[in-house]
């Protein structure tokens, strides 16, 4: 019994074709995002769902023994971290620089608030996520890395972690989100190090008002739609 052959139309294969090079312009208009597993890059996922803004991620693996990164994301920039995304042409690093580009592409959304006392709070936290709390939070890697030979500055570092944290505990007695009363990209920048203090650093029941404000934001559908998105993370 022969089986029948189909031959699609002209019209159907101009159909196809036409399906196909929308959709290559469409991928090529996505912003790239270059995400390292359990990384910093992961609440630039989170932020693009928040923005609505549509992405691809091109996912890396660190070295299962050293924990860096793989030297491929050198070819994306010389430094070879991540996060780092591709938009328009450029390629784009730094988490503070990133999420900022990203406010303003969306035309302010999770920007600034409006009052002059919410910008300054929110310009403070979006800058000291990176400048002043990863910095403490790197060295208690590097010094538990050690073994005994750290042990001498674990309780120096751990010091200076807890001063952070009781401030950050008083300022969210006054407002339920870091930068005043609503939920901005300050508060997606102070993530990653927060989820680190908790997993690393001693952040328990003991700050409430940190708990509840990660367990909110842990609860937004858009962080849990990046977690899909990124794959593996160790901090949520």
């Amino acid at each position: 019994m022969n089986s029948a052959c189909f031959t699609p139309s002209a019209e159907a294969r101009s159909a196809s074709t036409s399906n196909d090079q929308a959709l290559r312009r469409r991928h090529a208009l996505m912003i790239i995002v270059h995400h390292l597993e359990n990384s910093r890059s992961q609440r630039i996922l989170w932020l693009l769902e928040e923005l609505e803004m549509p992405y691809r991620v091109r996912r890396y693996a660190r070295d299962p023994k050293t924990m860096l990164a793989p030297a491929e994301l050198k070819a994306v920039h010389p430094l070879g971290k991540s996060p780092a995304i591709e938009d328009e042409g450029r390629v784009i690093a730094e988490s503070g620089a990133i999420v900022e580009y990203l406010v303003e592409k969306s035309g302010g959304k999770l920007g600034p608030p409006a009052n002059r006392d919410s910008v300054l709070l929110y310009r403070q936290f979006l800058h000291y996520a990176e400048g002043s709390l990863m910095p403490p939070l790197l060295a208690l890697l590097i010094v538990e890395r050690l073994g005994l030979l750290g042990k001498p500055a674990r309780g120096n570092v751990m010091a200076l972690l807890e001063g952070h944290l009781d401030w950050l505990e008083d300022e969210l007695t006054r407002r339920d989100w870091f930068a005043g009363d609503s939920f901005t990209s300050a508060d997606v920048m102070m993530s990653f190090p927060l989820e680190l203090c908790r997993a690393r650093a001693g952040l328990d029941a003991d700050r409430p008002h940190l708990i509840d404000w990660l367990e909110r934001i842990h609860a937004r559908p858009a962080y849990g739609a990046a977690l899909q998105k990124g794959g593996r993370y160790a901090y949520a």
